[in-house]
């Protein structure tokens, strides 16, 4: 065969190959932008579940720090009913098959009332989730320690502990971060919980697909992948947290709320007595008067202690999630029923 007709068949088949070789690096590139943008959607919806867990918690963990502090700030007037009375007797200490209930303590009650009124009264440009950070380290502790800082100025979101925790931000191990870094969730929202590894997944989208081509962009595409699961984990033992956590916070809001509402009947039946009736003196009260007095005191050693509960305790590993302090919850929703019981 005349060497220019080999050149010819060899430049053909040389073509051919090419082509080849050509259809199927494009078919690589195709596969490879399917699966980053499969990364980039299967991403998306797992952060807008994740920021729909955080809301709801949010919302449900407000709400019970709102109660909370409205109990508390509620124990001044109390306090002030019961300084009324003369020769009113030592309130004993209750004790109940495990159940034990703080004294009664006026100049405590007073203080804890001054600083919850403090941390309502700042709530309002507070950011979502400040009341349920407060509920999540302990109300009680939260209006002492904003009592002591109320003289200062100290805005309520520079407070430490309780102020610098949210919902969302309590479920992460260590993290002394701001309530305010979860505002619109999104981008912030993603780097505290997920971390900057794992939240770029989209960014391997633009500008790669035009710049690689074939082997590298479906190393590009299969670590979009990797990092797509590394952060669906993540999110998945986030939001089964969030998940508990709104679950636990809704069951002691519901027992919560059942105290205080006997509470504020006792506690406007106590005023009648004492303002109304003008029966000041302990020795002048009927004997459904001083149990009335007795079980109204009862009741608010039961509130003091239910707002007193952390519903989180901090992690020792900052790589852990923090845990919900269940035994600690069930305890005091236990000795809550027990109490109304006994009132009853």
């Amino acid at each position: 065969m005349p060497l220019p007709i080999i050149l010819g068949v060899g430049a053909a088949i040389a073509g051919i190959a090419g082509v080849g070789s050509g259809i199927h690096g494009g078919m690589k590139m195709k596969d490879a932008k399917d699966t980053i943008e499969a990364a980039e959607y299967r991403h998306n919806s797992n952060m807008e579940r994740l920021e729909e867990e955080n809301k709801k918690t949010n919302k449900s963990m407000d709400q019970l720090g709102k109660l909370e502090l409205e109990i508390l700030q509620s124990f001044e007037k109390f306090s002030n009913l019961i300084e009324k009375i003369q020769n009113r007797p030592e309130f004993e200490k209750y004790t109940r098959e495990g159940i034990k209930l703080p004294e009664y303590d006026g100049e405590q009650l007073k203080e804890v009332s001054i600083g919850a009124g403090v941390l309502l009264g700042g709530l309002g440009g507070a950011a979502v989730g400040t009341a349920g950070g407060f509920a999540a380290a302990g109300a009680t502790t939260s209006a002492v320690m904003a009592l002591g800082t109320a003289s200062t100025g100290t805005a309520i979101s520079t407070l430490s502990g309780a102020a610098a925790t949210n919902a969302t931000l309590a479920a992460i191990g260590g993290g002394a971060l701001n309530s305010s870094a979860l505002i619109g969730g999104g981008m912030a929202l993603g780097q505290t919980i997920l971390g900057a590894a794992t939240l770029g997944v989209g960014l391997l989208v633009g500008g790669v697909i035009f710049n690689v081509t074939g082997s590298s962009l479906s190393d590009k595409a299969d670590k979009a992948w990797d990092q797509m699961k590394e952060a669906e984990k993540k999110i998945d033992q986030i939001c089964a947290y969030l998940d508990e956590l709104r679950k636990v916070s809704n069951r002691y809001k519901e027992s919560m709320r059942s105290v205080y509402k006997r509470y504020k009947e006792n506690l406007e039946l106590l005023r009648v007595v004492i303002e109304d009736e003008q029966k000041t003196d302990w020795r002048d009260f009927s004997r459904e008067e001083r149990l009335l007095t007795q079980n109204t005191v009862l009741l608010v050693s039961v509130l003091y202690k239910m707002c007193k509960v952390k519903l989180v305790l901090k992690s020792e590993n900052e790589d852990e999630l923090n845990e919900i302090n269940i035994e600690e919850i069930e305890d005091s929703r236990k000795a809550a029923k027990e109490v109304l019981r006994e009132i009853a």
